[in-house]
Order: C-alpha cells, then structure tokens, then sequence
C-alpha cells in the first residue's frame, strides 16, 4: 500500500441528498481503515460544505474552501432553473481556484460527485497528474452536447463508478468509453456506530405507534403525489391507517395542499426535512419508496439495517438488487395504483414470522453497502 495517498472528493450540493452522505462516509472510510496511509480532504466551493464542518474535523477529514467570501447568496437553491444556476456560479467562480487547488496539492486521485463538468473540463485542458474517478448517480441525461463532451472529457478520467450493475450496464449501452473503465462501486450508506446512535436518539413525541413511513426531498422523482393519492384509496380498507412523510422540496404546497383539500390530515403527516430520521424508521411498521429512479435508494438500505419491513416501487436502478418480490420486500409496478394497493394489503394480511424471515434476507442483501464494504472496495481501485 503507498504511503501518504491523497484522495480529494468534488461535490458541491443545492440541497439535501444522499450524496451528502455518500461523500463524508467514502472519506471517512478510507480515513479510518487504511490506517493512517491514506489522507483524504473534501474540497467546499462556495460554503455549502460549512454545516458539516464539526464532522469533518472530527474525523480527521481535511477541508478546502474555494472561495470564502462571495455576494452570491440563494436562500432556496432548489428546482430545475434555480439549482442549474447555482452550478452555473459554481463553474464560473470556482474554475481558477479550483484548478490551481490541483495544481498546488496534487492529490493522487479526486473523486467527483456533482457539477461534474468542471473537474471534467479542467482535466481536459489542464495536464493534470491527479487521477479523475467519476463517480455516477443515476444514469445521467444525455442530449447531442452532452454526449460529445462526456465522450471526449471520459476518454481521459481513470475511472467511472456506478453504485449498482445496473447503472453500469446502462452506461456501457451508452457507448461513451470503454466499458472496462465503467466498474461498480456501492455507496458506503451503513455506518453501523452512527445509525445505532441516532436511531436511540431522542425526538419529539410521534402521535401515533402504528404508522407507514416515507422520507425523501419532495420532488417530482419521489413521486409523493401518487403515493398520497393511492393512500386516500387504501384508507377505504383501512381506515385508521397512518402515513408520515419526512422531508422538504419544490412540491411541498401542492402536496400539503392535497392533504388539506381531501381531509387526510389526520391519516397523512408531511413533516418538514429531519436531520436525524433514525427514530421515525426504527419506530414505523414498514416503510415505503415511492420513485419513480433510484440509484440505489439510501433509505431502503437504512430502513432494511434498522429491521423495517419495506414497500419499494420496482423502478430503476436500485431496489430490484436490494429487495427480491415476496422474498425480501414487497415490489410494486412504478406508478400503478392497483399494483401498489396490492401489495400493501398483501403487507398488512403477512404473518408477522413471513416479514422476519423477509427482513433477515434484506439485511443479507444490504451488507455490501457498509462502510468497511465500500473501503476494500474502493482500496482495489486506488491501490
């Protein structure tokens, strides 16, 4: 193993995903198992990267900020326009420094996340020595432009990771490289120590006992819309049921406007983002993705690790390779109301032995997704 690697993460954010996660445990993974020889720094662009400061300290993660003093400032950065824009500055502020930053340091390898096309642009014209990993959430949109950019711009990365086979196989079907370069690397979702401490956390006192459990940021990927609307349906075979959704997002009125409208205040809660949402999983009886794309869908591994049964659309690219029909999880045809009815009756008439045998074979499933996983993983690559 070579001393002294250093290992840099790209990924400025709008707003609260998974890749979030996905980055400050990738880094903490390396920092942590290889033992000292590999040193890792996660590069901040404009400040969003300053709420995770304290964790990144405490895991003897380094920290690069761009730019520390900037007039651009967006309270909401979400929504197609509004995010685009904001990487839009991002390109334009942080291309100088953020090249120079590679030239200064020479890191052995930068791994890139979001607002890809300034590393990639930068590696394209710049004669770096830093090795470039892309790494792929979701299969990306492709129009003409961005095709021929990625062809070239990819001919020049080291490496494309994909967190599921098949993202990967899509993106061989794309024909933009060579598909040796396009492997499968898992998320790090499982930090076992961490999630053990949230979900034993404290929170505000939950209404009710019995209830379904959605999370996720309120956009037109998450497909809340029809889950509430299906859930109006269910409430005629069950009528006491409950549902709590956990999040935040550019749908957020017309969902609650829907709630309000049709008098399910009392059967839907649409609670606003959590910080931790550890105590609401540990506490639901199953939970529920609605997606309309996963890749893989970070909750469903949590909620899997947390022993909570789980409802998942079969869209792609994630759950099918976590959960298997009527074996570890309930699937349901993406976007069909009597298909998701279904399997949610079929959820509520299941013997309570059939859902433990189903959580023990999720939870066989979800193993290559911890951290210590992703760290010998990810070692084969950089080593």
């Amino acid at each position: 193993m070579i001393k002294n690697l250093n290992v840099f993460y790209w990924s400025p954010y709008t707003s609260k995903v998974a890749t979030i996660r996905a980055v400050l445990n990738s880094a903490r993974s390396l920092q942590k198992y290889s033992k000292g020889k590999v040193s890792t720094k996660i590069i901040d662009a404009l400040g969003e990267w300053k709420e995770h400061l304290q964790e990144i300290k405490n895991n003897n993660i380094g920290y690069s900020l761009l730019i520390n003093k900037t007039n651009f400032k967006i309270k909401d950065k979400t929504g197609f326009f509004k995010s685009r824009f904001y990487f839009f500055v991002i390109f334009y502020k942080c291309f100088f420094p953020l090249k120079n930053l590679i030239i200064k340091e020479k890191p052995e390898y930068l791994i890139i996340h979001l607002l890809t096309s300034l590393p990639m642009f930068l590696n394209l014209i710049c004669n770096f020595k830093t090795k470039i990993i892309l790494r792929i959430s979701g299969l990306p949109q492709m129009n003409l432009f961005r095709k021929f950019f990625w062809k070239i711009a990819i001919s020049k990365i080291h490496l494309v990771t994909c967190p599921t086979e098949a993202t990967r196989i899509d993106m061989i079907n794309l024909n933009i490289c060579n598909k040796d370069k396009i492997v499968v690397l898992k998320d790090p979702i499982i930090n076992v120590k961490k999630i053990i401490e949230k979900k034993n956390s404290l929170i505000e006192k939950i209404k009710f006992k019995d209830y379904f459990l959605s999370i996720g940021r309120l956009t037109p990927q998450k497909n809340f819309l029809f889950l509430i609307k299906t859930f109006k349906i269910f409430l005629k075979e069950r009528e006491n049921a409950k549902l709590i959704i956990i999040g935040d997002g550019e749908q957020k009125n017309e969902i609650q406007k829907f709630i309000t409208k049709n008098n399910l205040e009392n059967n839907i809660i649409l609670t606003n983002y959590k910080k931790n949402v550890f105590p609401y999983i540990k506490n639901a009886k199953c939970f529920i993705l609605s997606s309309l794309w996963e890749d893989p869908g970070f909750v469903i591994i949590e909620s899997a690790f947390c022993n909570i049964p789980i409802i998942s659309s079969n869209c792609k690219n994630g759950p099918s390779e976590i959960l298997t029909e009527g074996k570890s999880g309930f699937l349901f045809n993406t976007n069909s109301k009597e298909d998701f009815l279904k399997k949610i009756i079929e959820f509520e008439n299941s013997d309570k032995d059939v859902l433990k045998e189903m959580i023990y074979k999720t939870k066989r499933n979800i193993k290559e997704f911890s951290m210590f996983s992703h760290f010998k993983n990810l070692r084969k690559i950089i080593f």
